[in-house]
């Protein structure tokens, strides 16, 4: 009897669903208003943040509050994208808030800029007795559980398709031939995170010119199921041949009020197949009605910023939830 009862527990221990749940993927799209600061916590809790938002306080105690609504009490990475002020300036006021435990970038600054070159200079200062990695395309950051994978750093990008990928681009053929784009936003380096069938995608600010080489004339990509709107929904960069290639199930915007959200990179990624939602950071006062989506969906609303951000909750199966910190809304969508 002993023995009947004994194999009956080991079976269903064994049992498909038996086993406990897998801990979600989180992401944190972080108002910092108009810049970038997205936080990213494995399941195993191990963080990545990429960008730093603008030099000061505010935006390093808005990076403070979503680490504590992770739970989490330092950054094991702060990936830089590029060392424009709207990414790398927070640096200094972070590290003096949160330990970091290594910082990631593409390499020296190439922009001929006073202003970059302050920035970047205010950089190497903190990285002085701090872990450093420059990485390149292909490589890859060690993160329990998930992997983060390299795809454009220092205008160069993966030269080989994705697992998946590589199929030729419908959408290369119409899109015009963009301007050359010599700044640090073309040096943008962008990363794609996957835990599971979840595949998220950060482009930095990569602009058009570079974005083209990344999908065409073949998708080396393949699709996504969360993209984060390049360079804040700039028309310098989100490109109709790469947003709709990539064919994402849900965009975060992360613009700021009088920053980003251009009627015609909203429109691309509004229109882009296979898209269910988009999400935005704040209300673009300039763009108009048309061109923001329902208020229920957006973090911040016209007129002022109140640090709100944008979180999503991913789980290996591909299934993934969006909610927003100012009102509760909340969205699962299922592969």
């Amino acid at each position: 009897m002993f023995r009947k009862m004994l194999f009956a527990v080991l079976v269903a221990l064994l049992a498909p669903g038996a086993a406990a749940k897998s801990k979600p993927l989180q992401i944190y799209s972080i108002d910092v208003e108009g810049a970038q600061a997205t936080l990213i916590v494995s399941p195993s809790g191990q963080s990545l943040l990429i960008d730093t938002g603008w030099p000061g306080g505010r935006d390093a105690d808005r990076i403070v509050h979503a680490a504590n609504a992770a739970k989490i009490k330092q950054l094991d990475y702060v990936l830089i994208t590029h060392y424009h002020r709207d990414h790398v300036g927070g640096v200094p006021a972070l590290a003096s808030r949160m330990k970091i435990g290594t910082f990631v970038d593409h390499g020296s600054n190439q922009e001929d800029s006073d202003v970059t070159r302050e920035d970047y200079a205010a950089y190497q200062k903190v990285l002085s007795g701090v872990r450093h990695l420059t990485v390149k395309p292909g490589d890859g950051l060690p993160m329990k559980g998930i992997t983060v994978r390299v795809l454009t750093a220092a205008g160069e990008h993966i030269s080989q398709p994705l697992p998946g990928a590589g199929e030729a681009n419908p959408y290369c053929d119409a899109e015009p031939k963009p301007p050359t784009d010599k700044s640090e936003n073309a040096r943008s380096l962008g990363t794609l995170i996957t835990y599971g069938k979840f595949r998220f995608l950060d482009l930095g600010d990569l602009t058009k010119d570079k974005e083209l080489e990344l999908v065409c004339p073949n998708n080396l990509v393949g699709t996504v199921d969360l993209f984060l709107v390049s360079h804040h929904g700039l028309d310098q960069s989100n490109s109709k041949a790469l947003v709709w290639a990539l064919h994402p199930r849900v965009a975060i915007m992360n613009n700021g009020a009088h920053k980003g959200g251009n009627p015609d990179a909203w429109q691309i990624v509004h229109d882009s197949p296979s898209l269910q939602d988009l999400w935005q950071l704040h209300y673009a006062v300039d763009a108009g009605k048309d061109h923001n989506v329902a208020e229920a969906m957006i973090a911040n609303i016209e007129g002022g910023s109140d640090g709100n951000f944008i979180k999503v909750l991913a789980e290996p199966d591909g299934n993934f939830a969006v909610s927003n910190s100012r009102n509760g809304e909340k969205k699962t969508y299922r592969k």
